[in-house]
């Protein structure tokens, strides 16, 4: 509970100090007609000045954080320990450019869309990521930026710029509508935050963890054009930029403007035995039972998680019980387990973004909100990243 003593009186103590000799003078006659001042702030020295408080926001987010420079916040949909968004954050601190700002989902998300945690109770935990203000959350990547943007969680509300990425695996076409991180960069977009998101064309067996790097190397100029011509405010407004990298980042033909494809992959439903599913349920509720657990310690005492339980129990044999009065119907239970298959595409126009990709071209695809805006905003879009090429080049 705070106290009136620790509030701020705002009397430094040189200027109290002043004060009393002023009334002790006053007192003895010495200062009344004198050629000494009355005015207690002439001879104030540098102790009476105000000092601003060090102690604004949340300690955590020292991190050596410096109010001149931009605010970058990263995100991405492979989870805050994936080596893409390592990549990326130790490039962008190493850099000194700016203050580096991380929220990311602590669990793979990537194709969890745009979809939001509601009901439910997220956990936001403080994560070590070397230079950086990080917090792993366990949502999706639209909880993520989300939370960041909604003021609770940092002390500011509206960084620079919003990267998405990098991510394991292509969004062209259809898949931008699956996809976390691109999701991630739509969310902030709604926000009113320009915002990036980045993905590397993974292959299962040609692709190596140091590929993430060279994609940071290959987008890295792509982002410092960004930051800048947001800072100026000659970026296109309403608008977001999916930027595919091709498998052999360093190898790439350069940047290429590119439009959404209609490139998709077959989703194939298989059938999964009882016995397999029932071993991978165990698995899944020992994991789940261990969280509830930890959640029940943290947030009630021993008596009260008893009674949470001794409730939870009583609920589910009156709902057994119910169940079991009404009928002999007899449920039938199937399990399926869902594949996304990469299917061969009939589409040959160049400029669309799996055909650059393919190419290998980095591919540059604009984004927008709203259908009304979108072919103003693609020729904006693609003025720019031409001329930020040109730029770069």
């Amino acid at each position: 509970m705070t106290t009136p003593v620790v509030k701020n009186n705002f009397l430094p103590p040189g200027l109290v100090s002043n004060l009393e000799q002023v009334l002790l003078s006053r007192k003895t006659g010495g200062g009344g007609d004198g050629g000494e001042s009355s005015n207690p702030n002439e001879n104030e020295d540098d102790s009476a000045k105000p000092v601003p408080s060090s102690n604004g926001g949340d300690s955590s987010e020292s991190n050596g954080d410096d109010g001149s420079k931009p605010i970058i916040l990263v995100t991405n949909s492979d989870g805050v320990e994936s080596p893409g968004l390592s990549y990326l954050v130790d490039a962008l601190v190493r850099e000194g450019l700016y203050n580096v700002h991380v929220c990311a989902p602590r669990s793979d998300k990537s194709t969890s869309g745009h979809s939001l945690t509601l009901k439910e109770t997220v956990e936001v935990v403080s994560a070590d990521i070397n230079g950086a203000t990080a917090y792993e959350v366990s949502g999706t990547p639209v909880d993520c930026v989300s939370l960041a943007l909604c003021g609770s969680l940092f002390t500011w509300s509206k960084p620079l710029l919003v990267i998405s990425g990098i991510n394991r695996g292509l969004s062209c076409g259809h898949h931008m509508f699956y996809s976390g991180v691109v999701a991630g960069a739509r969310e902030a977009l709604v926000n009113g935050v320009p915002s990036i998101s980045i993905s590397l064309n993974w292959k299962k067996d040609g692709s190596k963890e140091s590929d993430f790097k060279d994609a940071v190397t290959v987008c890295l100029p792509l982002i410092h054009v960004m930051i800048r011509d947001v800072e100026k405010g000659v970026f296109p407004k309403s608008c977001s930029l999916s930027v595919e990298v091709p498998t052999s980042p360093l190898t790439n033909k350069g940047f290429k403007v590119t439009k959404q494809s209609l490139w998709r992959s077959t989703l194939t439903w298989q059938a999964i035995s009882a016995t397999r599913h029932q071993a991978a349920s165990r698995f899944a509720a020992q994991q789940n039972n261990a969280m509830q657990l930890a959640q029940l310690g943290r947030d009630a005492s021993a008596a009260g998680a008893a009674r949470r339980l001794a409730t939870q129990k009583k609920n589910i044999e009156i709902v057994e019980s119910v169940g079991a009065a009404k009928s002999d119907f007899k449920r039938t239970v199937k399990y399926f387990r869902l594949e996304m298959l990469n299917k061969e595409q009939e589409e040959d126009n160049e400029d669309l973004d799996f055909k650059a990709l393919e190419n290998d071209f980095v591919a540059v695809t604009p984004i927008s909100l709203s259908m009304h805006e979108e072919t103003e905003t693609k020729i904006a879009a693609s003025e720019w990243i031409s001329s930020a090429m040109q730029v770069e080049q």
